[in-house]
């Protein structure tokens, strides 16, 4: 019996097998229901279940041709940055249906979960984060990497080939950069 690594399953996923999505896919299952998790707390009022979300990103990863995976950590940020994705394609088509409106503060919280509830919050902090990404692109794959997969610094430092310590001053200055934006 051949035991198949995630490392050996990134690797075929280079060379072009795309069946090794499909079998890595349960191998990562509970850390993207756990980054999921993190977006999703309410499930009432027809808000986006985990399970939803982690398979609408997966549908988003297949559709991506010869992605460059080099490793779990820079997997779970391309992972953090489909659901994202879903997250914002599912605020914009509720915001289509309720035009209008007060405009709300929002806050940029590690723990922010409302996802239907609040899509105007989800909204903001998109718009946010593409202007910070026209600023600094790196600022903005930090953010997404540790707000939208809950990757610790290590693991983006890892994911995006820089030190913990540069990640640090990253996340500081993009969260102030963020909270200006937001507040504007």
């Amino acid at each position: 019996m051949v035991v198949t690594t995630q490392s050996d399953l990134l690797e075929e996923l280079r060379s072009g097998g795309r069946q090794a999505l499909d079998r890595l896919l349960p191998i990562v299952y509970r850390e993207l229901r756990a980054m999921a998790h993190r977006h999703v707390a309410s499930r009432d009022n027809g808000t986006l279940a985990t399970t939803e979300l982690v398979h609408e990103a997966y549908l988003k990863l297949v559709d991506q041709s010869r992605a460059e995976w080099s490793d779990r950590a820079h997997f779970l940020a391309v992972a953090s940055v489909a659901m994202r994705q879903v997250l914002i394609d599912r605020a914009k088509a509720r915001t289509a249906l309720k035009r209008g409106g007060e405009r709300r503060r929002v806050t940029l919280e590690e723990d922010m979960v409302a996802i239907d509830s609040d899509a105007e919050s989800v909204l903001a902090i998109d718009d946010a984060l593409t202007r910070l990404a026209e600023i600094d692109p790196r600022l903005a794959r930090v953010v997404e990497c540790r707000f939208y997969a809950g990757l610790s610094e290590e693991e983006i430092a890892e994911a995006l080939g820089v030190t913990v310590r540069t990640v640090e001053r990253d996340w500081a200055k993009a969260r102030m950069l963020l909270r200006d934006t937001l507040a504007s």
